[in-house]
């Protein structure tokens, strides 16, 4: 993770705006949204289907831009720069960890972890797996490198998706539902480690949920309204 700018936050979003627009009307998803999430803080996102939820963290990740407003990453605007070094700055240090874990069914949970790390093309492969085996080691999946996703339970695949998301050692994980497809046993294990794994690597997170438990699990629970936060 990067030190050197301890001293900020590691992401901040000023006045937010998201529109579609079609040749028939105008739709806004966000009116403006503020959001400043500190290093190794814990923040959780609720609300209802359609309050902007997934559109925010997509915005916050880097992924889409705003129609108005600004993100910054560790001080930098998302907006100044171009779609290639967006893709960078998501690639050393965002995490994303979905609902679906989006896991390449022909790799192996070890291929899987590791090919952040490949496309970086600044380590070797051997390195890349070494530091793959270590995340699926730390996240309880150390006996299980070499099965391919089919192999695996819907708890032990979305463990290799957070793997996946924390072997870059982001700054911030970005989480959508996390423990949404789970049933709560492994929703329950999901949580668990989400908090052990941001405690001992003092990442920050920002989980989207419709989960009470993970919810009031964060260090603040913001909930969204018709593309505001509420209160």
């Amino acid at each position: 993770m990067n030190n050197e700018t301890s001293g900020q936050p590691v992401l901040q979003a000023r006045q937010l705006v998201k529109q579609f627009a079609d040749d028939a009307q105008t739709l806004t998803i966000l009116h403006g949204i503020d959001l400043t999430v500190q290093r190794g803080e814990l923040v959780s996102i609720v609300g209802s289907s359609g309050s902007g939820k997934s559109t925010l963290l997509h915005l916050l990740g880097g992924l889409e831009l705003p129609t108005s407003g600004e993100v910054w990453l560790n001080g930098q605007s998302l907006s100044e720069v171009n779609e290639t070094r967006r893709g960078q700055l998501r690639n050393r240090h965002i995490g994303f960890v979905y609902q679906f874990h989006h896991l390449l069914p022909e790799f192996s949970a070890l291929e899987n972890v590791a090919l952040p790390l490949i496309m970086r093309s600044e380590i070797s492969v051997s390195q890349a797996r070494q530091q793959a085996a270590r995340m699926l080691e730390l996240v309880g999946l150390g006996h299980r490198l070499t099965h391919r996703p089919a192999e695996l339970s819907g708890g032990e695949r979305q463990r290799v998706a957070m793997a996946r998301a924390l072997v870059i050692e982001p700054d911030i994980v970005l989480a959508d539902e996390p423990t949404g497809n789970l049933d709560r046993q492994n929703a329950q294990s999901i949580m668990t480690l989400l908090q052990t794994l941001r405690r001992d690597l003092g990442m920050a997170m920002l989980i989207v949920t419709h989960d009470e438990q993970l919810a009031q699990a964060a260090d603040r629970c913001l909930k969204m309204q018709d593309g505001l936060f509420a209160g």
